[in-house]
């Protein structure tokens, strides 16, 4: 007897999800998001279609639809007349980026201790903060900025939100920026590691105050660096 196989999708395994594909926007949203987070297009940067599309290999529709999603979130400006920038870091726009940066970060945590998931999390955080220790290039290097920024990403994801990370992907781009800006002020005296492991150390606690003092403390003094 030949038995042909049900095709339903009960018969599939569970833990199978379907696979999702990007568009060729979105893939060069990511792209020129990469690019400015890097430093590739520094801040007052113009963007110029045709340059950009022959240096992607890419068609200018897509590249325009991709252009007005980083528009949109703020990643670009337009000038009248003159065409799409990265933005400039004005003291009013790290200060707004700042002030979003601790709302999300703060409902991560409390997420994060809600799910229960807390020593998980700072396992994650401490593993970035050993790698931020042995860094011997210095607290002001582009390795310490990576880890930095690796510390935060990771913070959103423990939450396990989609929307606080794809509010959080933006936002880390422009924090890269700002980590870049102030990557001179931090002095070879000054322990830029003891700040994130005790917000890890907190979390790992699930002491919910004590964490978003920590996470608080350090907001301030990197809005303070950078308007110092």
């Amino acid at each position: 007897m030949i038995h042909v196989a049900d095709d339903s999708p009960g018969d599939l395994g569970g833990s199978l999800e379907p696979v999702v594909q990007e568009s060729t926007p979105a893939l060069i949203a990511r792209s020129l998001r990469r690019a400015i987070s890097s430093g590739e297009f520094p801040p007052g940067t113009q963007l110029g279609e045709a340059a950009l599309a022959r240096q992607l290999g890419v068609s200018r529709g897509p590249l325009r639809e991709a252009m007005q999603r980083l528009t949109q979130e703020g990643l670009l400006v337009s000038h009248r007349n003159r065409g799409l920038f990265v933005p400039d870091l004005t003291p009013e726009a790290v200060s707004d980026m700042y002030l979003l940066r601790r709302a999300i970060e703060r409902s991560a945590i409390q997420r994060v201790l809600q799910l229960g998931v807390q020593a998980e999390a700072a396992d994650a955080l401490d593993a970035v903060v050993d790698q931020m220790a042995g860094i011997s290039e210095g607290t002001d290097s582009p390795e310490m900025v990576a880890a930095d920024l690796d510390f935060h990403h990771e913070l959103v994801e423990a939450a396990r939100s989609d929307r606080l990370s794809r509010v959080h992907e933006t936002v880390i781009v422009e924090t890269s920026m700002c980590l870049r800006a102030m990557q001179s002020t931090y002095g070879p005296g000054e322990d830029r590691v003891a700040e994130h492991r005790e917000l890890a150390a907190a979390i790992r606690a699930g002491d919910l105050e004590r964490a978003w003092a920590a996470l608080d403390e350090h907001m301030r003094d990197g809005l303070a660096r950078l308007e110092s």
